[in-house]
């Protein structure tokens, strides 16, 4: 009885799953839009993690239960991303009928000037999410208000999208509370505040055009297209439907003092869904009472429960209200959960069969000198994030890749751990069908590919790196 041995796979055999999925995603973006994050894409990456496993199988000899193990293994890494996901979900839903998310919205159109909007929101972003280290809560919490803000105002929502992922992830990069911040230099052996420090050369830049590009949008382009009567229609529905009030601030307050205490995400955000639903009857009385037919603890218990799963419905009658407000609810997330599972399955057959490793080899092949260098680094974190579709993979797969690479040339840590965050991590939430692409779709509404092109920071930044590199400006070497 003869033995299978495995074979490694070779670059080309390595490319089949990756070049099919490229293609099917293209197709799926052409023919169904902003539409193929709900069912398209989820059906390619289970081709092509097929396609992966049955090379693995009938061509590299792999055993399939080894491989199915993996592969489905590799979904573990994503679950707290689904839970998070799941809890926001109904934090959303809970924060509107409250009137936190009207509250945001109300006084952020009396407070903010229109033709500086793009650029305010991208500095209370950095702020929120420097002093939380997490882009997903500042992007769940005040990130949603804005949207809400600049649709009112009549700025695309793509451009404010943009504002809002740049100034979330520039806030997250800088903080030592953010756990991609923590991983970058614990992979790489760097400390965490020489990492943070360096990283000021590729991000400080990075941020200030990025401010200056929204304050110019805003001048040239916004300022003139503002609907004030819809504005003030806006605020006056805002008023007379919901008990708005500064007290409701401070909710949002217990979160973000609960996050910058260390307390994890999850619990965090959870806690605040729960006291959530307290403030409903605090401060929505009149509210809750008009959604009921008739008052009692049972449809009271039924009415915040349904909106924990289902989210808020405004039926004001007023197309621009009822759009901001209408959103939330655990189910509203399923559709990203099924596309998160259906990448991390792809990412872990990869894994499983050798074809990530085999294209990793390549790579460093291709590096002859200190440009390059950064440049593949970069490249690869880019490629791991449309591969594996989990930014934390990226971040660790490509660090162990490099690592020996950054010391034999003499390099510090912290140039690996700046590249690396540089890349893997600021490009995650630009691929639809990674974790953070599709957590920032769905919670602020836009399409990935919508807010990619404003997403200035994260455009900027991997460029920004390279350029440096090439140039050997603040790649700082071991003392000999």
């Amino acid at each position: 009885m003869s033995v299978k041995i495995p074979r490694d796979p070779s670059l080309k055999i390595a490319l089949i799953p990756i070049l099919f999925l490229v293609t099917m995603l293209s197709f799926n973006v052409y023919i169904f839009s902003d539409d193929s994050s709900y069912g398209p894409n989820q059906i390619a990456l289970l081709v092509a993690a097929l396609i992966s496993g049955l090379l693995g199988v009938f061509y590299l000899k792999q055993d399939y239960k080894k491989l199915e193990k993996q592969a489905f293994d590799s979904i573990g890494v994503a679950l707290p991303a689904v839970f998070i996901l799941l809890v926001v979900g109904a934090l959303i839903g809970v924060w509107i009928l409250n009137g936190v998310v009207p509250a945001m919205i109300y006084y952020g159109i009396k407070l903010i000037n229109p033709t500086i909007f793009l650029p305010v929101t991208l500095v209370i972003c950095s702020i929120v999410s420097l002093a939380t280290g997490s882009s997903w809560s500042t992007v769940g919490t005040v990130g949603i208000a804005l949207i809400g803000i600049g649709n009112t105002l009549g700025i695309p929502e793509g451009m404010v999208a943009g504002a809002i992922v740049s100034g979330s992830y520039f806030g997250d990069k800088m903080s030592p509370l953010s756990d991609t911040t923590n991983l970058a230099p614990a992979m790489a052996g760097a400390n965490l505040f020489d990492h943070i420090q360096h990283m000021l050369f590729t991000a400080g830049p990075a941020i200030l055009i990025s401010f200056f590009a929204f304050l110019g949008i805003g001048l040239f382009y916004v300022g003139d297209k503002i609907d004030q009567a819809q504005i003030d229609a806006t605020l006056t529905l805002l008023d007379s439907t919901f008990n708005i009030t500064p007290w409701l601030f401070t909710l949002p307050l217990i979160v973000f003092v609960m996050v910058y205490k260390k307390i994890p995400a999850l619990p965090a955000l959870l806690a605040g869904t729960v006291i959530g639903t307290i403030y409903v009857a605090i401060f929505q009385g009149e509210l809750i009472t008009s959604l009921m037919e008739n008052f009692s603890l049972k449809a009271y218990y039924e009415l915040v429960i349904k909106t924990l799963y289902e989210g808020f419905s405004s039926e004001t009658g007023n197309a621009v209200v009822d759009k901001l407000l209408s959103r939330g609810g655990m189910g509203s997330m399923l559709n990203t959960v099924w596309l998160i599972l259906m990448a991390m399955v792809f990412g872990g057959m990869m894994e499983a069969t050798g074809m990530l490793g085999a294209i990793a080899k390549a790579v460093l092949k291709m590096v002859s000198g200190l440009g390059s260098l950064v440049a593949a680094t970069v490249g690869s974190g880019i490629f791991l994030n449309l591969t594996t579709s989990d930014q934390y993979i990226s971040i660790v797969v490509s660090g162990r890749m490099f690592k020996q690479a950054f010391d034999d040339y003499g390099l510090k840590p912290k140039n690996l751990s700046r590249v690396v965050e540089d890349s893997a991590t600021v490009t995650s939430v630009l691929v639809p069908w990674n974790t953070c692409g599709a957590y920032f779709a769905s919670i602020m509404g836009v399409a990935t590919l919508t807010y990619l092109p404003f997403a200035f920071f994260n455009l900027l930044t991997p460029i920004i790196s390279i350029i440096l590199a090439s140039a050997d400006k603040t790649m700082e070497r071991v003392e000999k």
